[in-house]
């Protein structure tokens, strides 16, 4: 393992994960969606870039527990101001994914640290929220 890429602290066996090039996320365009598991359980999130900088969160209305893109990979409204979940329209501010409106009350989206370094998106894994194996099976493949 190269010195530049770093293995997250108290997690030894997990590095940060690539994810895209940096410019197939176009400002507030179509998102980047990849499957993850949280506490062991499949989970689809996204990034999009937002204002300059990519965001991370987990695919998941804090209402309920649904993935919220309206077509594959597209999570803003219309105006591209707001993440906005397709099922009860629960809006989201896309900075920080905080609840703006709507059925989500003062609940927050789940953030997935990224980072941008030499043309590349990069997501680092946490303690809850780890990448699926690539031999897993298909169960934990796909939500």
């Amino acid at each position: 393992m190269s010195e530049d890429r770093a293995l997250l602290p108290g997690m030894s066996d997990v590095e940060p994960q690539r994810l895209c090039a940096a410019a197939e996320l176009e400002e507030r365009g179509r998102a980047w969606v990849w499957d993850v598991l949280e506490y062991g359980r499949p989970v689809r999130a996204f990034a999009l870039r937002f204002d300059g900088a990519v965001r991370a969160y987990l695919n998941r209305c804090v209402h309920v527990p649904t993935e919220m893109d309206w077509q594959p990979g597209e999570f803003l409204d219309i105006e591209k101001r707001v993440i906005l979940c397709s099922i009860h329209g629960a809006a989201y501010e896309p900075r920080d994914g905080r609840c703006l409106g709507g059925p989500c009350g003062r609940g927050r989206l789940t953030p997935l640290r990224v980072a941008e370094a030499d043309g590349q998106v990069h997501w680092y894994p946490s303690r809850d929220i780890r990448p699926v194996p690539f031999d897993a099976p298909p169960s934990e493949r796909r939500p």
